[in-house]
């Protein structure tokens, strides 16, 4: 189903994140959500495809266990996430604490869970067809999203860098809140250089991650006995390093950096107008709408 690539293994123990966080962060129209999200299978698909370069009888496969997932997530799934949006609109017209922000992190990650235990059947399914030749494609498109995360976090200037920082944060704010003044734009800047954030670090684990995930694959494929429940072991534990890195300092850098981030959007938020307050729950009411609308009709038919 999500082949090998990592995205495989991560993407979907994230599915809420994956296939639809970014739409409800990157649309502000209700028919762009509904046809995205209808779509989500093809999309998906073909962003798998570029990472492993599936054979026939794979694309079969994967096609398939993608629509039975998405199926299974629209008839399941979506009305918890609205529910849970409705929530989100009568909090965020009042103040909140770091505490109530890591509550809702937490919130997401065990939709996420949720998500991926019923994805991890077919996924290793799929997993046990990979060949050494895919597991080559993905080493490469590894190489290739290692340069994109230089250009986009590793900035050789620190000034450039620190801008860049900024720039995302504010984009993502302002998915949510609409415009943000001057002095928000400046405390935002503020806060960030005090941030525990360490792109390097990151990267580090995050290479270190993308190793693990070529080892596994290639301990799959040379073993000649590997079976359905040797495949899921894989995915469970990998998803449990994602969570819970092996490494130590990585571990309590996270947790600094995690603290941090629910304090400075508590933070953020306290300090919003009453406008942007109205506008943010505007947004979520938005997309509780989308996602019962979603829920409540057919599944699309499917031509492939």
């Amino acid at each position: 189903m999500a082949g090998a690539a990592r995205r495989v293994l991560e993407g979907f123990r994230r599915p809420i994140i994956a296939a639809l966080c970014c739409l409800l962060a990157l649309v502000s129209g209700c028919s762009v959500l509904r046809i995205g999200y209808s779509q989500a299978p093809d999309l998906m698909y073909w962003w798998l495809d570029g990472h492993v370069d599936f054979n026939g009888a794979q694309t079969v496969r994967v096609r398939e266990a993608l629509g039975q997932w998405f199926a299974w997530h629209r008839r399941s799934q979506l009305p918890d996430y609205a529910a849970q949006l409705a929530r989100a609109q009568a909090e965020v017209l009042v103040d909140t604490t770091p505490a109530r922000v890591c509550e809702w992190q937490d919130e997401v990650i065990r939709r996420a869970q949720t998500a991926f235990e019923h994805a991890v059947p077919a996924a290793a399914d799929i997993l046990m067809t990979i060949t050494p030749q895919q597991i080559q494609h993905i080493e490469h498109r590894y190489a290739k999203a290692n340069d994109e995360f230089r250009n986009d976090y590793l900035q050789p200037d620190p000034a450039q860098r620190a801008e860049a920082a900024v720039k995302r944060t504010v984009e993502r704010i302002e998915s949510l809140y609409g415009a943000i003044d001057d002095a928000q734009r400046s405390r935002i800047a503020a806060a960030l250089a005090r941030s525990p954030f360490d792109p390097e670090l990151w990267f580090t684990e995050r290479r270190l991650r993308q190793q693990d995930t070529l080892q596994i694959l290639r301990t799959l494929t040379a073993s000649a006995g590997a079976g359905r429940e040797q495949a899921q072991a894989a995915l469970r534990t990998y998803a449990d390093r994602l969570q819970r890195s092996p490494r130590e300092n990585y571990r309590r850098y996270a947790q600094r950096l995690t603290e941090f981030n629910c304090a400075f959007a508590a933070t953020f938020h306290n300090g919003t107008s009453a406008a942007q307050r109205r506008r943010a729950a505007d947004k979520l009411a938005g997309w509780e709408s989308d996602l019962r609308a979603l829920a409540a009709a057919p599944e699309p038919s499917r031509s492939d």
